[in-house]
């Protein structure tokens, strides 16, 4: 009988779960470094690539297009090579970036407010996101570097494996 009930609470949790995503809901269950080569552009619409290639240990990134509420995780997004390999170099800050209708006439970004980028490569976000556009198709979500301002607007990881809505 316990593992009756306990099976039935479980059931019940998971649909509650798959109850609160709604079609607006965008998810990404990676992030993943850029991939160029030095001095080369790789752009995302109009948002050009950082100089340098990048990984990332992993990640995810969640944003509800209706109620602008935006989550993401990067670890471990760190520069290959250079003198600065292994590490986020002087990348000290960075910002989530929703882009709407990339490469479209449309095209839309919407930023984070700047969070810190740990010495390991770590960034955290959790808010909302202000002035999405009523239409947001093939959504991307970028992370750019906001510190230093040098390089501010550049980005380094885009998140990966997108489902839309219930998907799978």
């Amino acid at each position: 009988m316990r593992k009756l009930v306990l099976a039935l609470l479980l059931v019940g949790s998971v649909s509650a779960a798959i109850a609160d995503v709604s079609e607006s809901d965008v998810r990404w269950g990676r992030i993943a470094g850029v991939i160029t080569a030095i001095n080369v552009d790789n752009p995302v619409g109009n948002v050009h690539a950082g100089t340098f290639p990048w990984t990332a240990r992993g990640g995810r990134a969640r944003v509800n297009l209706e109620t602008g509420y935006t989550a993401f995780d990067v670890f471990g997004l760190v520069i290959n090579g250079t003198i600065f390999a292994g590490t986020p170099g002087p990348v000290t800050g960075v910002i989530g970036t929703l882009v709407c209708n990339p490469g479209d006439d449309t095209e839309t970004t919407v930023d984070t407010p700047e969070v810190s980028l740990s010495p390991q490569g770590d960034a955290h976000f959790v808010g909302n996101l202000e002035d999405i556009p009523d239409s947001c198709s093939n959504p991307a979500f970028l992370i750019r570097i906001s510190t230093p301002a040098g390089a501010r607007g550049f980005w380094i990881a885009n998140a990966t494996e997108r489902v839309i809505g219930r998907g799978r």
